[in-house]
């Protein structure tokens, strides 16, 4: 009597994703294996690649779960002609606004990191002129009306000769949030720029890069041991209580092991608002690593946040609604030498009551402040507006007299897609977007892939390309 074969995998969903070598779209199989997840997709011209996606296939499932109506920019720019991803952006077929948008205003950058996606240096590149920042400021806005959070991004943005001419062209428009994504460098060693960075600090935040509290895992990401510099960074950033974030680039086996650490040593420092941890993708120029087994994926860096952290549990760090895949987050309240999540606050079957999508507790004003509380797309006033409110909903709860945006502390995940584990489904839902000089709005995973290097999209959409593996 013959056998029927048992595939050693449960068939989940499928989806479309990319050959890694030529980026052509492909059929791609979701599938659970091992109590992981993996993505099986097939070229016809290069054969099969198995990428790990999850760790968790739990929280797997609970992501694709954790939905909201989308909600579409004020007009798209480009046509829906090739299909995505060929046809940025942002076009019709997209299903998410810019809840974070970047605005590049240097190539050039004062290291030469080894993991850096723009592959940017201090011998490449130049700066933008304060007349195009302004342009691709006002596209932004044109697509947004009043841009959630908007970063001025590089290279080094701090570097550029005009910065605060930059800054100043950013507080004329209606942006809600801005933030700095910065190395640290100029902060550190000049601190009157500090001090007149102070000057905007309504509605503002550095986005400091805090790759690890050790020497060697800094040399390996940044090419120097910058341990003293972000210290002295620190230091000037809580001296002026400018608010701001770390920003850990997280490569499994080197600095993965430090989250709690850093977590811990985020919340002693008292401008800090919180830390994002954001694994490497496979950009810029990043080596190779093996898709099937070396990738830290979201799911590990919340199942390391929950082992290395005490300030949280599985209830509190949720998937975002409005990019499940890609993004989770925790909120807690600082008062004090006090630290407690938000989230415990709410019974988690009162947010999950149902199954398919967050359930908001029955009174609209809790609903509205809750869905505030778990939106990426947070200014400084409403947050300590949420809070406040929501505190205030909780009967046996003593509320502070005073509750500002320095009570708050969050920790985001942000994973982004790559050449590996592209996924059509996910990027239709990717809302941190970047601004092309153009004036186009693009995802940022499409961006690295296509729009950087203005790669013909249109003969890779008919024919694919040939890239190194």
């Amino acid at each position: 009597m013959s056998t029927i074969n048992e595939r050693p995998y449960i068939f989940y969903e499928l989806t479309n994703s990319l050959c890694s070598l030529c980026l052509k779209k492909v059929e791609a199989k979701i599938v659970f294996q091992d109590e992981k997840v993996y993505m099986i997709k097939t070229c016809l011209e290069h054969g099969i690649e198995k990428v790990l996606i999850s760790i968790d296939v739990e929280y797997y499932k609970r992501s694709r779960n954790f939905l909201k109506p989308p909600q579409t920019p004020l007009r798209f720019n480009t046509a829906t002609v090739h299909g995505c991803p060929y046809d940025c952006g942002l076009c019709p077929d997209h299903e998410q606004h810019s809840c974070l948008t970047l605005i590049e205003i240097a190539e050039r950058c004062n290291l030469t990191c080894p993991v850096c996606y723009a592959d940017s240096s201090p011998e490449k590149g130049g700066f933008r002129s304060l007349g195009e920042i302004e342009f691709m400021l006002d596209e932004l806005v044109k697509n947004e009306g009043e841009p959630d959070v908007v970063q001025l991004s590089g290279g080094e943005p701090t570097i550029h000769p005009q910065f605060f001419e930059i800054m100043d062209a950013a507080k004329l428009r209606p942006i809600r949030h801005l933030m700095v994504n910065t190395n640290g460098i100029r902060l550190a060693k000049d601190r009157e720029f500090v001090k007149r960075l102070a000057q905007y600090k309504d509605g503002f935040e550095v986005y400091l890069q805090f790759d690890s509290l050790k020497a060697e895992p800094l040399k390996v990401l940044r090419g120097e041991d910058l341990r003293q510099v972000r210290r002295r960074a620190l230091d000037h950033l809580n001296e002026f209580d400018i608010s701001t974030t770390l920003v850990v680039t997280l490569q499994k086996g080197l600095n993965d092991g430090e989250i709690g650490e850093i977590i811990d040593f985020a919340l002693k420092e008292p401008a800090v608002r919180g830390v994002t941890f954001q694994p490497v993708q496979s950009a810029g120029r990043l080596e190779t690593f093996d898709p099937a087994s070396d990738r830290l994926t979201l799911s590990e860096v919340r199942q390391q946040i929950l082992s290395q952290s005490k300030l949280f549990s599985e209830s509190d760090i949720l998937p975002v609604p409005c990019h499940p895949d890609c993004i989770a987050m925790a909120y807690a309240l600082k008062l004090d030498d006090k630290v407690m999540p938000l989230s415990g606050l709410i019974p988690p079957e009162e947010l999950l009551k149902g199954g398919n999508t967050i359930q908001y507790e029955k009174d609209p004003v809790m609903k509205e402040k809750l869905f505030q509380l778990f939106s990426l797309n947070k200014a400084e006033k409403n947050a300590s507006h949420a809070v406040g409110d929501l505190l205030c909903c909780l009967p046996k709860l003593e509320v502070p007299t005073e509750l500002s945006y320095r009570n708050i502390f969050r920790v985001i995940i942000i994973e982004f897609l790559d050449r590996y584990n592209f996924d059509v489904r996910s990027v239709k839902r990717a809302c941190v977007h970047i601004v092309h000089p153009d004036g186009r709005i693009i995802p940022f995973d499409t961006y690295n892939m296509f729009y950087r290097e203005n790669l013909d999209v249109e003969k890779i959409a008919k024919y694919g390309v040939k890239l190194a593996p």
